[in-house]
């Protein structure tokens, strides 16, 4: 899969990560888009129809939980793979993430570039080949 034709929707309500965020996938050739929240989040997965969406969990206005579960519930946007961005503490809020749909998972305080860019292409292959999933 190419990079340059992918768009990733990046949900985050701390400016400084959402920033930082964007520029390290643009720098890898993705092309980038930014919500500060769920509210906002669930309005760009319809508009803008990215290939896949980064979602925080804590936000203010909607958080991650509600705003998986309007963008799942979406015929438009059901079928974007979702990678949900966390913190150490989030985990019961992860395992809901998951059951409702969502790929995968990173936490924040412990991701590094390769493992995010890595994460991206799995999640991408499998929504391209649903066989794969079983991996």
């Amino acid at each position: 899969m190419d990079p340059n034709k992918v768009k990733i929707l990046i949900v985050e309500d701390e400016e400084i990560l959402l920033t930082a965020l964007s520029e390290e996938l643009k720098q890898q050739g993705f092309e980038t888009v930014g919500a500060k929240d769920g509210v906002e989040g669930v309005a760009m997965a319809s508009s803008e129809k990215p290939d896949l969406i980064l979602l925080d969990l804590v936000m203010p206005r909607m958080d991650g939980i509600s705003a998986l579960k309007e963008i799942k519930a979406n015929s438009e946007t059901k079928d974007i793979p979702v990678v949900i961005l966390t913190n150490l503490s989030d985990y019961d809020k992860v395992s809901d993430a998951l059951s409702l749909g969502a790929m995968d998972y990173l936490v924040k305080a412990n991701y590094r570039l390769e493992e995010l860019v890595g994460k991206i292409k799995t999640v991408l292959e499998r929504k391209a080949d649903p066989k794969s999933a079983a991996m």
